[in-house]
């Protein structure tokens, strides 16, 4: 008697997901939010809510590497001083800033691959550049209008506020600079850049929802070639 045929590999639904990188102010979690509920209210997959990860990444990588959480406080979206970094670590402080960056990199991946998510920050269109389902977005606006958002989003004085955009855009840069030895700025990096100084909040979302509404879901084998 023949043998049986190997059964059928298991099909893994693939759905879209985006990722944003943003100049300070620019609205990256404001208009995440409202792609993930357009996105949700047009969505054929009930049973994968979209879902948006920016700060709350963080905790979702100490969960998946069963990290403390004292090492939050080292998981800034900047690169460290290589002498701070190798005094902490030796010290026992936090793991090294590679090993950090691998265990970020895995969680990035993970959300990824399952999709029905935005991913804001961290390298993530670089982390996803070769998933065929990804759509990758850069938010950028006038330095004026992202202080004043700033000033109103996150209830800071004038002077605060040109302090947060201003660090907070450095710190963006270097941490890509130092992981990824690339540009921020480098429109390659990009399906689609947009000002938000010149599109609203609202305007942009749905650039981005009609851009995502394109990518087909599929059921693609796993372990497949």
């Amino acid at each position: 008697m023949a043998q049986s045929e190997a059964p059928a590999r298991k099909a893994k639904l693939v759905l879209p997901a985006l990722t944003i990188s943003r100049e300070a102010g620019a609205g990256a979690v404001s208009i995440a939010k409202l792609v993930a509920a357009q996105m949700e209210a047009r969505s054929k997959t009930p049973d994968y809510p979209w879902a948006v990860f920016d700060r709350n990444l963080v905790e979702l990588v100490l969960k998946d590497h069963d990290l403390p959480p004292r090492i939050k406080q080292f998981m800034t979206e900047d690169s460290m001083p290589e002498f701070q970094s190798a005094l902490e670590e030796f010290l026992g402080l936090h793991p090294s800033k590679w090993q950090l960056f691998e265990q970020t990199t895995e969680t990035v991946l993970r959300l990824a691959s399952v999709g029905n998510c935005i991913l804001i920050g961290r390298g993530a269109n670089i982390i996803t550049r070769n998933l065929k389902h990804l759509f990758h977005v850069r938010l950028v606006g006038p330095i004026e209008q992202r202080v004043r958002n700033c000033e109103k989003y996150y209830q800071l004085t004038h002077p605060e506020a040109v302090l947060f955009v201003a660090e907070n855009d450095a710190g963006r840069r270097r941490y890509i600079r130092q992981h990824f030895q690339q540009n921020i700025d480098d429109p390659l990096h990009y399906h689609l850049t947009i000002n938000t100084g010149k599109v609203s909040f609202e305007e942009s979302a749905e650039l981005i929802v009609q851009e995502l509404l394109k990518i087909p879901m599929s059921n693609d084998p796993e372990n497949g070639d």
